[in-house]
């Protein structure tokens, strides 16, 4: 039996609300900057002539060289956003950008030309096109592509946190899938045992047939119950009331050969935890440490604070045969004891790498797997 609550899918936004509000930053970011240009522009200007402008002219020569630009600016996110959905070789994308720069170059001429014959007439937009004709044109290309690159980066980086949030979804699912393939069931071989004890026990000890057939119940209740969400949790006593009642029933078959040490803090019940964490440690040291011998052993399970009193260490050890840990090669699942590594990665998401989890084993030494997991005010970031 192993550890996993029901599975619910991480939340997410539809991607039409989060282009959207991804649009309205880059937007409010691309307001900002022109206003901070804009300023720096009056500034410059005004320095440069040693104070000589008056102040309502410095911002009417930025006003009047600026607005143009970042006007046309606007036209570079749906762009640069078309250029990116077209995969295209180098050379032509080259061109693309040649016939960008070429056109926004073309419409800021076209732009301050028709301010200045609506302003000053056709004679002045005349003279002043031929006199910025080729200054303007190289700003142009300077700005166009600092627009491009400013855009293009920014949609790049949107996509690449997206493809990091949805692959830190896939893993969160799979590992979902992998702790509820082993743990939203009992281990049919416990279950097999299990029944037949009891039919056995029915014949010589009615009563305590009667005692295990209510832990059985109470372990299938707890199992019920358990099937919650990622980011339930429940008391530790509740869990090691769970434990307990498997520790029982595990008896019935193994007798004197399982002998169990409890080391558990006062008042540290309270603390919650994530629903079936500790048995599928247990059940790990009963299956590989315990059940293949002849002669007794013993699994020893501690739940201590650790000072200071912010963490919760759980630790399940037995003396059984051990192995080689980590394995040099990626162990076989079902001699790699209850879900290890889908537990370790549970632990990872669960807490937001807050928790740590730790196997220590090697032959004849047993294993040793430690859950050290952040206390009840420090578990808010679960994933």
């Amino acid at each position: 039996m192993a550890a996993m609550p029901a599975s619910a899918s991480l939340p997410h936004e539809p991607t039409a609300v989060a282009a959207t509000r991804g649009d309205r930053r880059l937007w409010l970011g691309y307001a900002g900057l022109c206003l901070l240009c804009w300023l720096l522009y009056a500034i410059a200007g005004r320095d440069a002539d040693r104070g000589s402008w008056q102040v309502w002219e410095t911002l009417y020569e930025a006003t009047w060289n600026l607005a143009p630009p970042m006007l046309l600016g606007t036209l570079a996110l749906p762009w640069v956003r078309w250029l990116q959905k077209r995969e295209r070789a180098a050379p032509a994308r080259l061109g693309l950008h040649a016939l960008g720069a070429f056109a926004f170059a073309s419409l800021w001429h076209l732009l301050e030309y028709g301010l200045a014959n609506a302003f000053f007439g056709k004679d002045h937009a005349v003279a002043t096109l031929q006199q910025r004709m080729l200054w303007r044109s190289a700003w142009a290309v300077f700005v166009y592509t600092a627009l491009v690159w400013g855009f293009g980066g920014a949609l790049y980086a949107r996509r690449a946190n997206r493809a990091a949030l949805l692959a830190a979804h896939a893993e969160a699912s799979l590992v979902r899938a992998e702790l509820a393939a082993i743990s939203g069931k009992l281990n049919p071989h416990f279950l097999f045992n299990t029944l037949n004890s009891i039919i056995f026990l029915t014949r010589k000890d009615a009563a305590a047939a009667e005692r295990a057939l209510l832990s059985f119940a109470r372990m299938l209740r707890y199992l019920l119950d358990a099937n919650r969400g990622a980011a339930d949790r429940v008391p530790l006593r509740e869990e090691l009331d769970f434990v307990r009642d498997y520790l029982g029933l595990e008896s019935l078959r193994l007798g004197a050969r399982l002998n169990v040490v409890w080391n558990v803090d006062v008042g540290v019940g309270e603390e919650t935890i994530p629903p079936l964490t500790l048995q599928p440690l247990v059940e790990n040291a009963i299956v590989h440490g315990i059940a293949p011998r002849t002669e007794p052993g013993t699994v020893t399970i501690e739940c201590n604070r650790l000072a200071p009193p912010d963490r919760l260490l759980l630790r399940v050890r037995d003396d059984g045969g051990g192995a080689a840990w980590p394995p040099a090669a990626a162990p076989d699942p079902k001699a790699a004891g209850v879900g290890l590594a889908a537990l370790q990665r549970r632990f990872a998401l669960d807490y937001g790498g807050k928790a740590r989890f730790t196997v220590r084993s090697a032959p004849g030494e047993g294993f040793c797997v430690e859950v050290v997991l952040p206390a009840n005010d420090d578990d808010g970031d679960n994933a």
